[in-house]
């Protein structure tokens, strides 16, 4: 299968590792590597990419700013050192790229705000709102209050999850490595890069190795994992060296890396996702306006429902029914039930005087619906 290039992907998220930003020696940022780094993010973004970052180091440079010993922090000096950390992760982003006339947002994230549905659609959101801004999210785990994350958790996964919270179409792991070898290149002399792979499969996740790395909390099997969520949910992924100044630009070039391919795209695998694996907890009766609406194309907003029925919470999977009960399509809709009793068949202005707040426009997103029938996705 023909190597994929870096042009012809529109949104791109970036991670990069604590092993490549930090200097371990000297407890500081490599800054050469990471004003090239932000030389290559610029030139994709002005060529009209969209970009991510998800960026470790929020403990690394914690512990370094506060003088901590080395060796192994209890979880609790974890957790303050990567608060020190994270301003000063966030203050470097926001130079090198603010060189380059890009704005760039923090995130902080844990492993649940892309699992649990409410958290998943306010960061979802908030994503989106910075990347139409054209800025710069960076996307960091945060530390501060993550327990089972400090002690067991990975960014390679994070990345993978942001990815497909964010719908990229690429999801780029800059490593300590060029990519994946068939063996363990360290102890084996004639081990091959594996330039694509088109499933992973069981004998791809046998080639994983383990960290090698003090700063580094993830392994090749961490990446194989990333890979498995990634594709899976449509974003293609690859790994490549980032001990090189310009990454970004020798994948361009054509540098040695391993991609790792899907048959879908972000928008399909979501959309399969929402109307498949998800069990509706109510259903949203709308009228034969706003049915039209959705087979056009557009989101569903609170002036098109005229009954709301079950129990549900903000991010929660529910039906859409016409004005005849037939189902129209499912999504994930925008507003608790109680809410979405009170604004239903209101106006946007009606919405705010209503709730109190201007809360979402939309009742249920176009990115978040799924027309039916027989899962034809729109």
């Amino acid at each position: 299968m023909a190597r994929p290039e870096l042009k012809n992907f529109r949104r791109i998220v970036v991670k990069v590792g604590s092993s490549l930003l930090i200097d371990s020696d000297a407890g500081e940022v490599r800054a050469s590597w990471l004003a090239a780094l932000a030389a290559d993010l610029a030139k994709l973004h002005g060529e009209g990419r969209e970009l991510l970052v998800v960026s470790s180091g929020s403990i690394a440079l914690g512990r370094s700013r506060l003088k901590l010993p080395r060796g192994t922090l209890k979880l609790e000096e974890s957790q303050a050192a990567a608060a020190v950390g994270q301003i000063a992760l966030a203050r470097i982003w926001s130079e090198v790229l603010g060189h380059h006339e890009i704005g760039a947002g923090q995130v902080l994230v844990t492993l649940q705000d892309t699992e649990e549905r409410r958290r998943y659609l306010n960061a979802r959101s908030t994503i989106a709102k910075l990347l139409e801004w054209r800025a710069v999210p960076v996307i960091n785990e945060n530390d501060t209050v993550a327990t089972n994350e400090i002690r067991y958790g990975d960014n390679d996964r994070l990345a993978a999850r942001v990815a497909t919270m964010a719908s990229a179409d690429l999801l780029i792991l800059l490593s300590d490595i060029d990519g994946l070898y068939d063996a363990p290149p360290g102890s084996n002399p004639d081990a091959k890069l594996v330039p694509i792979v088109e499933s992973v499969t069981s004998e791809i996740e046998a080639m994983a190795g383990a960290a090698e790395s003090e700063l580094s909390r993830g392994g090749m099997h961490t990446k194989i994992e990333a890979a498995k969520i990634a594709t899976t949910a449509g974003t293609h992924m690859l790994i490549a060296s980032g001990k090189i100044t310009h990454p970004l630009q020798a994948i361009s070039d054509g540098g040695r890396c391993t991609w790792f391919l899907t048959p879908a795209n972000p928008v399909t695998a979501r959309k399969r996702w929402i109307a498949g694996s998800l069990e509706p907890k109510g259903t949203l009766t709308i009228d034969a306006g706003a049915v039209n609406a959705l087979r056009a194309g557009k989101s569903l907003l609170p002036a098109g429902v005229i009954r709301v029925d079950g129990q549900f919470a903000r991010g929660d999977a529910v039906v859409v029914r016409g004005p005849d009960t037939r189902e129209v399509g499912r999504g994930l809709v925008a507003y608790d039930a109680e809410d979405a009793e009170k604004i239903k068949g209101r106006s946007s202005p009606d919405v705010m005087i209503i709730l109190g707040t201007s809360g979402r426009a939309e009742m249920i997103h176009r990115d978040d619906l799924v027309i039916g029938p027989g899962g034809t996705f729109s």
